[in-house]
């Protein structure tokens, strides 16, 4: 079982979130995509913004979800078709990986320890990587049962610190492995895989093209399975 302090956080941000639902609505959309818990961003606490921006209503999952929302002042349904681009709402990247508004999500793991590693020294389960220098490696919370998808192993990237450096070897069920490329960093460290005002924010474009997997499934199923929390 994973524990509270394993898991990765999604970290959501208040003023992108504003700033993202009024270009939205901006742009002429009136029915705002709010299904699978607002694509594993909080269907409450964006229906509310989104509400406040001018949106008629959101589309949710369940009669239960128009009610709740009913109670808290906002339209919902189950049945429309949503106008407002999911993309700019959520501050998406396209296929090139282009963003038009910022990430209101950032998705977040830490640093549990660190190791240093020689030239050969293998990593993670079946040594799909081996070093070839000596190096700085990070075991870093966040694993396929959190939605850092297998495929991303040896090919994806995180951010420490404003730099990029790589997953490297197979992606376990919790954790996975950065190479710090020579660097040490503490143990607490902040690991972004994606979202952000850094070189992360873009990279679900990467993991789609990587995966097989729409930029959408990846937000929602990593920001279902992180502990949520909201920053200016």
């Amino acid at each position: 079982m994973t524990c509270s302090s394993a898991l990765p956080r999604a970290v959501l941000s208040r003023s992108a979130l504003t700033g993202a639902a009024a270009a939205a609505v901006e742009a002429g959309g009136r029915i705002a995509d709010l299904r699978r818990d607002a694509w594993g961003h909080g269907v409450l606490s964006i229906a509310h913004v989104v509400s406040a921006a001018g949106a008629l209503a959101v589309l949710v999952d369940s009669d239960d979800e128009v009610a709740a929302l009913a109670a808290e002042g906002v339209t919902a349904t189950v049945d429309a078709e949503p106008d407002i681009d999911s993309r700019v709402l959520y501050g998406l990247p396209d296929a090139d990986g282009v963003l038009v508004t910022r990430p209101v999500l950032r998705l977040t793991g830490r640093v549990l320890s660190t190791k240093r590693l020689g030239a050969g020294d293998a990593v993670s389960y079946g040594y799909t990587y081996r070093a070839t220098r000596n190096t700085v490696v990070a075991l870093v919370t966040g694993g396929y049962a959190q939605g850092i998808v297998r495929a991303l192993g040896n090919h994806a990237y995180v951010e420490v610190d404003g730099a990029l450096r790589p997953i490297i070897g197979r992606v376990a069920m919790d954790v996975c492995v950065v190479d710090l490329q020579g660097e040490e960093r503490p143990v607490g460290t902040e690991v972004t895989y994606f979202g952000g005002a850094g070189p992360a924010g873009p990279a679900l474009a990467r993991w789609s093209a990587l995966t097989g997997l729409g930029i959408g499934e990846l937000v929602t199923v990593a920001g279902a399975h992180a502990e949520r929390e909201w920053e200016v």
